[in-house]
C-alpha cells in the first residue's frame, strides 16, 4: 500500500482562510499563503484550497489566492470553487494549481469531467463529492448517501456512491470525499459512506469531515481513504502535521517522511 497522504484543508471566503460547521458560522483562521507555507514545513504532502463562497457567488475562485499560496508552496496544490468550465480550470492550473477540484458544475454537465480530463488529463481532475445521510427512504438515492452542491446547500436527490462511480467513468481521477454531517463536528470520518465509494471506484479517494486525531485517520485509511484531510485541528493548532504523521506511524500507517515520533495518540 502507498504511504498516506496528509492534506490541511484551506477553506477560503473573500481571500481569508474560514472555518464553520457543516459550511456554517465560518470563523477567519487566517492567510491562505501564510497558512499554506507553515502547513508545507510541518510536512504536508498537499494542500487543498477551497473557495467555499465562489459557486453560492455565481464567480470563480479568486486567482490571486491561488498565486499567493503556489508561491509559497513546492508541494502540490489542488484548488476547488466557482469551476464551470474548461477555461476556469484552465486559468486555476495557470495561476499555480496541480488539480482543479470540480463539484456542483460537473452534477449540472457531468460531459465538463470528460472535457476536463480531455484537455488536462485525469490526474489533473478532481470530483468534490459532498454526501450527506439519509435516514429515511429517499428517490434516487440507494446508498443512503445523497450528493448535496452550493457548498453544502442543497441537497439533489443523487445517489452519492452512483455519482462517485459515474464520476470515475467519465474521468475523473481523484475523488475528494466529503460528508457534510461531519464537517467541522471532529467526530470522526463516516467511515460507511468511505466503505461505500471505495467498493465503488478504484481511483484514489481523500477521506474528508470530520477529523478530530490521528486515530480517526487511521480508521479512514482503514476504510479505504488513500489520503485523509483536515481543517480544524491544524488551524486551531492542536495538532500540527508532523506529529499527525507520527501518530499514524505508531498507529501502523504508512506515512511519507516529515514527522517526528516524539506525540503519540
Amino acid at each position: 500500500m502507498l504511504p498516506v497522504r496528509i492534506i490541511p484543508c484551506l477553506d477560503v471566503r473573500d481571500g481569508r482562510v474560514v472555518k464553520g460547521v457543516r459550511f456554517r458560522g465560518l470563523e477567519d483562521q487566517g492567510d491562505p499563503a501564510a497558512l499554506a507555507l507553515a502547513y508545507e514545513e510541518q510536512g504536508a504532502d498537499e494542500v487543498v484550497v477551497l473557495d467555499v463562497t465562489a459557486t453560492p457567488e455565481g464567480r470563480g475562485t479568486r486567482l490571486d489566492t491561488v498565486a499567493a499560496v503556489r508561491a509559497r508552496l513546492s508541494v502540490p496544490v489542488t484548488v476547488g470553487g466557482g469551476i464551470g468550465e474548461i477555461g476556469d480550470a484552465a486559468a486555476l492550473l495557470e495561476a499555480g494549481a496541480d488539480k482543479v477540484a470540480v463539484n456542483t458544475a460537473a452534477l449540472r454537465r457531468p460531459a465538463l469531467l470528460t472535457d476536463l480530463a480531455a484537455r488536462f488529463g485525469s490526474q489533473c481532475v478532481v470530483v468534490s463529492l459532498d454526501a450527506l445521510a439519509r435516514r429515511e427512504d429517499r428517490p434516487g438515492v440507494d446508498s443512503g448517501y445523497e450528493v448535496v452542491v452550493l457548498s453544502g446547500t442543497k441537497p439533489v436527490a443523487r445517489d452519492a456512491v452512483a455519482w462517485a462511480r459515474e464520476a470515475v467513468e467519465r474521468g475523473a481521477g481523484e475523488i475528494l470525499l466529503t460528508s457534510i454531517d461531519r464537517d467541522g463536528t471532529r467526530s470522526g470520518y463516516e467511515l460507511t459512506l468511505l466503505r461505500a465509494v471505495r467498493s465503488a471506484v478504484c481511483v484514489p479517494i481523500v477521506a474528508s469531515g470530520g477529523a478530530d486525531s490521528p486515530q480517526h485517520m487511521a480508521d479512514a485509511v482503514r476504510a479505504g481513504a488513500d489520503a485523509v484531510l483536515a481543517a480544524s485541528i491544524f488551524h486551531q493548532g492542536n495538532w500540527t502535521v508532523e506529529e499527525v504523521k507520527g501518530a499514524l506511524a505508531a498507529l501502523g500507517v504508512s506515512v511519507r517522511p516529515g514527522y517526528s515520533e516524539a506525540r503519540t495518540p
